[in-house]
């Protein structure tokens, strides 16, 4: 990660910028940078910005046809998901937590920083999921 780029991240740490302005800035700096030197590979597939969730199933679930759901969820709600955690009060923090780790989630809220969730959306552009059953079909996919 390059020094702007950790500048920008740095700056929504801080409630500085939001995460629209600081996405903006990156799409800039990725549009300014000079092309590749030769022997470095360019990035070929742009910024993902929705995480898509698509089931397809023989079953009509009650209507008159196959079913069907597809969920497109802009990343960008992940991280401002990630920025109201900082304005929920320590003790409530405290009794959520407890709450997700009695469901089986075990999931420290204290600990979810807006930098984190950029390294988890870089890394979800490589996540595909398919599931293939004899009457089902579940894809989760970035785009």
């Amino acid at each position: 990660m390059n020094e702007q780029r950790r500048q920008i991240l740095q700056m929504l740490a801080e409630g500085k910028i939001t995460a629209d302005e600081a996405e903006r800035l990156i799409d800039a700096l990725e549009r300014e940078q000079p092309e590749s030197p030769s022997g470095a590979t360019p990035r070929l597939k742009p910024r993902p910005k929705y995480l898509r969730v698509v089931v397809s199933s023989e079953d009509n679930f009650g209507g008159d046809g196959p079913g069907r759901v597809n969920v497109r969820v802009p990343l960008q709600l992940l991280r401002a998901g990630v920025r109201l955690t900082s304005l929920i009060p320590a003790q409530a923090l405290t009794q959520v937590n407890a709450e997700l780790s009695k469901s089986g989630v075990p999931i420290d809220l204290t600990q979810l920083k807006p930098q984190h969730i950029e390294e988890l959306i870089e890394q979800l552009d490589d996540v595909t999921i398919d599931v293939d059953q004899p009457d089902a079909k579940v894809q989760v996919f970035c785009e």
